[in-house]
C-alpha cells in the first residue's frame, strides 16, 4: 500500500493577521506556521493508523512551498511520515497547486491519496476535487471514517441530514475531516528519527493559475454591547429591529 498524504502549512490560529502590499500579500512577520491541522490530525493520522496495521504501507508527504515550509513538513514526518517530497513553487492559486501535486502522484503508483477536506486560511477545499480530475481517479470528499479491504475502501462522508457510505476501489482520493482520526503529539524518537529522514526538493512545472487575489480585508471591528434592563422589553424589541434587523 502506497499513500500519498498532501500536507500545507497555515498560520497558527492565535497569529494576528495583516496585509501589506496595498492589502494584497498576507503579512508573514512574526507569524507562526503549523500544520494545516485537518491534514495533520484526520489525513496524516489515518495514514499512520494504517501503516500501524500493515507495516509495509510506505506513507509519502508532499508539499508545495518554499523553505520555509520545511520545518513544517519535518513535523509531519516526526509524526510516522516516511519521507517527503517538497515542491519548490509558491502560489495561491488551488489548480495551480493541484497540478504539482498531479505531477508527483503519477509518478508515485498511489494507492491512496488523502487530504484534509480544507485549509484553515483559505479555506477553498477544492484540491482533492481538481486531483481527482487531472488524475481521473474516484474522489470522496468530507470523509470521517476509512477501512480497507484488499484493493477497495469503505468510506462513509456527511450529508446533509446524515450520513452516506461508498464502496470504492482502489487507487482514490479521499479528503477527511473530523472523526476519521484524533490528534497526535510527536514523540521524541520520531522527531529524532524525522532529521534523516528523506525530503526530497523537486523543481515545479510549468503551469497556469487560474485565480489571482485582488485584495485581503479584515472584518469590520466589533463595537460595544449595549446592556437592556430586564424589564424595558420594549426598548429591546426596538433594537433588534432597528439596529440589529434580527426580527
Amino acid at each position: 500500500m502506497n499513500i500519498l498524504v498532501c500536507i500545507s502549512k497555515t498560520p497558527d490560529t492565535t497569529a494576528k493577521i495583516a496585509f501589506t502590499e496595498g492589502n494584497t500579500k498576507f503579512d508573514e512577520n512574526g507569524v507562526q506556521w503549523i500544520i494545516n491541522p485537518y491534514d495533520e490530525w484526520y489525513s496524516l493520522v489515518r495514514a499512520i493508523e494504517i501503516k500501524e496495521k500493515d507495516p509495509s504501507t510506505n506513507i509519502h508527504l508532499i508539499t508545495v512551498g518554499g523553505p520555509e515550509v520545511e520545518p513544517i513538513i519535518r513535523k509531519a514526518l516526526a509524526l510516522g511520515g516516511d519521507e517527503a517530497i517538497r515542491v519548490n513553487a509558491n502560489s495561491n492559486d488551488s489548480y495551480a497547486i493541484a497540478q504539482q501535486i498531479a505531477a508527483i502522484a503519477k509518478q508515485g503508483s498511489y494507492d491512496l491519496i488523502m487530504t484534509g477536506k480544507e485549509t484553515i486560511d483559505y479555506n477553498s477545499a477544492c484540491i482533492g476535487s481538481m486531483l481527482s480530475a487531472i488524475l481521473d481517479l474516484p474522489y470522496v470528499s468530507l470523509a470521517n471514517h476509512l477501512e480497507l479491504n484488499g484493493n477497495s475502501a469503505t468510506i462513509i462522508r456527511e450529508i446533509e441530514g446524515g450520513e452516506e457510505t461508498n464502496e470504492v476501489i482502489l487507487p482514490m482520493i479521499i479528503s477527511c475531516q473530523k472523526g476519521m482520526a484524533e490528534q497526535r503529539i510527536p514523540n521524541m524518537r520520531g522527531i529524532m528519527a524525522a532529521r534523516t529522514k528523506p525530503l526530497k526538493i523537486v523543481e515545479p512545472i510549468a503551469t497556469n493559475a487560474h485565480t489571482s487575489i485582488n485584495e485581503f480585508s479584515l472584518p469590520p471591528t466589533k463595537t460595544g454591547v449595549k446592556l437592556i434592563a430586564p424589564d424595558n422589553m420594549d426598548e429591546l424589541v426596538k433594537l433588534l429591529k432597528e439596529e440589529a434587523k434580527v426580527i
